[in-house]
């Protein structure tokens, strides 16, 4: 019966490979009996194993709320090559197949260095039609002290080439130092610097502050006037913030830890599920911190939700479940 089960398996499901994906051949006992890895990943989704074995499941669908992303930081992480990426996915494949498993991802490398335009045409082309990618804007324009002095590179960002991603250029994001303090007069300038649009595409732009004293009604106000979204960071150390400023939602989840397989606990994803729901549905979660206890304008918002450091190896893992959860309340279940 176990056998039969798995060669239906593997008659119907590519696990998210690319079509001409060879699997290489196992070691072992089983690898000389059976033949191949591909045929120990199959066994593996019907037998127990100690890890977690979301690295072997077939590519998640998306989320029954289109508007509703949901993601993790980049795709390359060695701990992933062993709670994500099944054996046969190799390094130059690991968009392809992660991209398959969540709706969204916040590129990080843009922080640490300008990508070439032929690199988001390749990101654009190795992902599905309905994928979404979010970018981390560089480092040397968000960290500097005055940020009102960064308009020249702002503009140089811009035009680096994250148009090739076409309409699968999500949101940017605009991560301050933790120890840059609210300076009303300097952000203003900023965000006049930020532009609309880059050639026919509009942008969204989500700014992460992480010091307390943007808990400051001046600085909703000032987001609010410029559509600019302010990332509601679920974080034991940054100070969250969850008021709505823009017609999209920005929340980035930092609590994972090591010893739960899904870095949350179920009933914390659950919550987030219910919480991107509402967000996404135009009204604002009870129990988040917010300045402006004043309601926002009732319209649905495209709503990111990225798993972001934390326990990072749990990541993945995270973002599939919240997935499921959506996709449950959405037709009713529960999982």
């Amino acid at each position: 019966m176990l056998l039969a089960s798995t060669l239906q398996l593997l008659k119907n499901d590519d696990f998210g490979l690319p079509r001409n994906t060879t699997a290489p051949t196992c070691a072992g006992p089983l690898g000389r009996e059976f033949g191949t890895c591909r045929l120990w990943t199959a066994f593996a989704n019907v037998m127990p194993v100690k890890k977690t074995n979301t690295a072997m499941r077939t590519p998640s669908k998306p989320s029954a709320e289109p508007d509703i992303r949901v993601g993790i930081g980049g795709w390359s992480y060695k701990p992933w090559r062993e709670t994500f990426y099944p054996p046969a996915v190799k390094a130059k494949d690991e968009l392809h197949y992660a991209s398959r498993q969540v709706t969204s991802i916040e590129i990080n490398s843009t922080f640490y260095r300008l990508q070439k335009p032929a690199v988001f045409a390749k990101w654009r082309d190795s992902t599905p039609d309905e994928f979404v990618f979010c970018i981390k804007a560089p480092r040397f324009i968000v960290q500097r002290k005055v940020l009102a002095e960064g308009a020249d590179s702002v503009a140089r960002f811009i035009g680096s080439g994250i148009a090739e991603l076409e309409h699968k250029l999500g949101a940017l994001l605009w991560q301050l130092a933790p120890t840059h303090a609210f300076d009303a007069r300097d952000l203003e300038v900023f965000l006049q610097a930020l532009p609309a649009k880059v050639g026919s595409l509009p942008l969204k732009h989500a700014l992460n502050v992480r010091h307390e004293s943007f808990r400051d009604l001046k600085f909703i106000q000032l987001a609010r006037t410029h559509g600019v979204a302010i990332v509601m960071e679920d974080d034991a150390i940054h100070p969250p913030i969850a008021d709505v400023t823009a017609d999209f939602i920005y929340a980035r989840l930092r609590r994972s830890v090591s010893d739960q397989i899904t870095g949350y606990s179920k009933p914390a994803l659950k919550a987030w599920a219910e919480r991107a729901h509402t967000w996404a549905g135009g009204e604002v979660p009870e129990g988040l911190p917010r300045v402006d206890k004043t309601q926002p304008l009732k319209k649905r918002r495209e709503t990111f939700v990225f798993f972001i450091n934390g326990a990072k190896e749990r990541a993945p893992a995270a973002a599939m479940q919240l997935i499921e959860y959506l996709a449950a309340r959405k037709s009713g279940g529960d999982k």
